[in-house]
C-alpha cells in the first residue's frame, strides 16, 4: 500500500469493496481528528482505459489534445462515418436495464465513490441540471462532475419522451445525492418555463439538507473543462463573488423586455402590448442562462422581495433567462453582486461560467475581429457543437464547462475530454 505524503491526504470514510479482477481498494479508518495518514493501493480502478471504451480507443487522445493534425484528421474521418456513429451510441434501455443493479453500474462505470481530498469535501457545490433528450450525453456529463460530496438536481422536460424520463429517472436512483427535481414543467424554448426548471430545483437544492457553497446550472449538453479540484480552488478565488455574465442591454435585444409575451401552442410569440416598466426602477441587464454563483445569491432568489418582484415581471418576456440572472447580479446587497454601473459589467469571455462559441463571433486564426478561432464541429442555432479539433483551445481556457458537445455528432471530443479529466483527477492525488 502507498503511504500518500503528509499534508495531502485523501479524504475516504468507509469504502470496503473488493471488485474481482476490476479493482481491488483496502480503507482503513478515517481518524476522528484530523486526515494525517490514509493508507490506499491506487487509483487504477477509476481510471479509463481502453478496455472500457468504445470504438473511440482508435483514436489518440493525447495527440488530439494537442493538435496534431493527422490525429484530427482521423477524428474529423470518423465523426462523419455512420458505422463509427451507431457502434458508438448507447441506448435508453442500457441505462434501464443497467442500473437495476446499481452497485455494478456505479463500478462498471466508474463513478467516483468518495471525495478526492478534504479540500473538496469541505467546499460541496449544487448542480442543477436541466435535460430534455439525449440520455448518454446527460450520463457521461454527470460522471464527469460526480462526487458524493456534491449534490445534483435533475429537470427532465415534462414533454420527454418516456424512455428519456425512464432512463434518467433510473440513474438518479442509483446515487443518495443525485436526485429529480420535486416539479418539473414543461420547457418552451426562450420562454418563462426554461427560468422556471432552474428555479424549482434550486429551491429543492436550497432547502437540502447538504450546506453547499456554489450553485451552477448546466443543461444535458454541457462538459466541464476542469476537475472537481480545480472548480473549487477556482470559485474560492472568488472570496464569495459570483461569476456569470451581466452587461448592458443592446438596442436590438430591448424589444424582449419591452413588449409582452406568451405561449401560444408551445411557442413563445408577442401580443403586441408594451411592458410596465421593471419594479424599484431596476436597470435590466444582459446575460446568458448559465450562471456560477453563492448560496446567498440563490437565498435572495427565493425570498429577496425585489427579486420576487423582478420575477413576476419576466414571466412573460421574451428569453428572460438571459437577462433575469444578470440583473439580480447588479441589485445591491444580493450577495456576490457588483454595482449596475457600467464599469462592472461583464461578458461571457470573463466570466467563468460558461464557454460557448457563437458563430459570429468566430474567425481564421489571426484575425484581430474575432473573439475565438473557428468551429471544428457544426452549427446549432448559431453555437458551435464543438469537434476533437476544438479541445486544445478549450483547455487554454479559463470556464468550468463549455457548451454545446453532443456524442451523436462528434462523440470524440467528449471521449478525449472525459478521459483527459479523469486522469488529470487522479493524478491530483499524488
Amino acid at each position: 500500500m502507498r503511504l500518500l505524503k503528509q499534508g495531502r491526504p485523501l479524504l475516504l470514510l468507509k469504502l470496503t469493496v473488493v471488485l474481482g479482477s476490476l479493482w481491488m481498494l483496502t480503507l482503513l479508518s478515517r481518524p476522528k481528528t484530523g486526515w494525517d495518514t490514509t493508507y490506499i493501493l491506487g487509483y487504477s480502478w477509476l481510471e479509463y482505459t481502453d478496455a472500457d471504451s468504445g470504438p473511440e480507443k482508435v483514436c489518440n487522445c493525447s495527440a488530439i489534445l494537442q493538435g496534431e493534425k493527422e490525429a484530427l484528421v482521423q477524428a474529423k474521418l470518423l465523426s462523419i462515418t455512420r458505422d463509427f456513429h451507431k457502434s458508438v451510441r448507447i441506448p435508453n434501455e442500457y441505462y434501464i436495464n443497467a442500473t437495476q443493479d446499481c452497485r455494478k453500474f456505479r463500478i462498471s462505470r466508474k463513478y467516483i465513490s468518495f471525495p478526492l481530498s478534504q479540500e473538496e469535501e469541505d467546499f460541496p457545490l449544487a448542480y442543477s441540471m436541466v435535460v430534455h433528450h439525449k440520455v448518454q450525453n446527460f450520463e457521461r456529463l454527470l460522471r464527469a462532475i460526480y462526487a458524493p460530496q456534491n449534490i445534483y438536481c435533475v429537470h427532465v422536460d415534462k414533454k420527454s419522451e418516456a424512455s428519456v424520463f425512464s432512463a434518467i429517472r433510473a440513474i438518479t436512483s442509483c446515487f443518495p445525492n443525485v436526485f429529480m427535481v420535486s416539479q418539473a414543467v414543461d420547457v418552451v424554448y426562450a420562454a418563462w418555463p426554461r427560468v422556471q426548471a432552474d428555479l424549482n430545483c434550486m429551491a429543492d437544492l436550497y432547502h437540502a439538507n447538504t450546506k453547499w457553497k456554489y450553485f451552477i446550472n448546466l443543461c444535458g449538453q454541457d462538459f466541464p473543462l476542469k476537475t472537481n479540484l480545480e472548480i473549487v480552488r477556482l470559485l474560492r478565488s472568488l472570496r464569495g463573488g459570483n461569476s456569470l455574465e451581466s452587461e448592458k442591454m443592446s438596442e436590438r435585444k430591448k424589444w424582449r423586455v419591452s413588449n409582452v409575451h406568451q405561449i401560444v401552442d408551445g411557442q413563445i410569440q408577442g401580443i403586441g402590448k408594451a411592458k410596465e416598466p421593471p419594479p424599484f426602477n431596476l436597470p435590466i441587464l444582459s446575460g446568458n442562462a448559465y450562471i456560477v454563483v453563492n448560496r446567498g445569491y440563490i437565498r435572495s432568489v427565493l425570498e429577496d422581495t425585489r427579486v420576487q418582484a423582478l420575477i413576476e415581471w419576466a414571466k412573460d418576456t421574451y428569453s428572460p433567462d438571459e437577462f433575469l440572472w444578470a440583473t439580480i447580479q447588479r441589485i445591491p446587497g444580493v450577495p456576490g453582486s457588483t454595482w449596475p454601473n457600467p464599469k462592472y459589467d461583464m461578458t461571457d469571455i470573463n466570466a467563468i461560467a460558461r464557454l460557448v462559441k457563437w458563430q459570429w463571433h468566430e474567425g481564421s486564426q489571426g484575425s484581430l475581429q474575432a473573439v475565438y478561432p473557428e468551429c471544428h464541429g457544426n452549427h446549432v442555432r448559431a453555437i458551435c457543437v464543438y469537434g476533437a479539433g476544438d479541445l486544445q483551445w478549450m483547455l487554454e481556457q479559463h470556464h468550468l464547462f463549455a457548451n454545446k458537445f453532443d456524442v451523436d455528432t462528434d462523440p470524440i471530443a467528449v471521449y478525449c475530454l472525459e478521459k483527459y479529466l479523469r486522469q488529470k483527477a487522479l493524478a491530483e492525488l499524488y
